[in-house]
């Protein structure tokens, strides 16, 4: 999902820094109470005045993201893109919602960019793989899935995912060694790539 950074831009200059101080902590609170519709009111009243305002813009874009409103989502996630274009959250936030929407090149542009600005994101190289996969680009999204796992090497998805592009790539013998990877720590995960794929490994002894 979109990282939800939760942070003010200084530049915001429509209220004064009081005013959106006091508006953002009672959306804090709203937020911590359990009370998103009340704090996206307030989030919505900071950018009638504050349109640059970066906390406004990712909490409401995070909201539509759950509300199901991708479009929406990608409109708040870009301006904040223009307004940070050096944050590697910034590019992964449009990444994963093109990727929803199934503009695979744009997603897989800033997913890059994400992984320019900061190359140990592992999450950018777990979905870099996914499109990459989407695109039939098997090869590059092997590579891109082993750095995922490189930096998540106890997530189970980036191997579940690299054990599948191997068996796509007709490479059994590799499926066979991620499985067996996997029951080391994720049995459940590596039984449930045996039904899949249909390459049994056997017990660990």
């Amino acid at each position: 999902m979109p990282v939800n950074t939760h942070r003010t831009n200084a530049s915001a200059t429509g209220l004064s820094r009081l005013d959106r101080f006091v508006l953002h902590w009672r959306a804090k609170i709203f937020l911590f109470l359990g009370l998103r519709g009340l704090a996206s009111e307030v989030f919505q009243t900071v950018l009638t005045r504050s349109p640059d305002d970066l906390l406004a813009l990712n909490s409401l874009a995070y909201d539509a993201m759950q509300g199901g409103h991708h479009v929406l989502a990608l409109t708040h996630y870009e301006r904040v893109l223009a307004l940070a274009p050096d944050s590697s959250n910034a590019h992964f936030n449009v990444a994963f919602v093109c990727e929803e929407l199934g503009r695979l090149e744009d997603a897989e542009r800033e997913f890059r960019a994400a992984i320019r600005i900061e190359e140990k994101m592992d999450r950018a190289w777990y979905g870099l793989g996914l499109v990459l996969v989407r695109q039939g680009r098997l090869d590059e999204a092997v590579a891109a899935l082993k750095h995922n796992t490189k930096l998540q090497p106890m997530s189970p998805f980036g191997w579940y995912q690299l054990a599948r592009v191997h068996v796509d790539l007709q490479q059994p013998e590799e499926a066979r060694a991620v499985i067996r990877h996997l029951k080391g720590f994720e049995p459940k995960v590596a039984a449930q790539l045996e039904r899949e794929t249909g390459l049994a490994v056997g017990n660990l002894i």
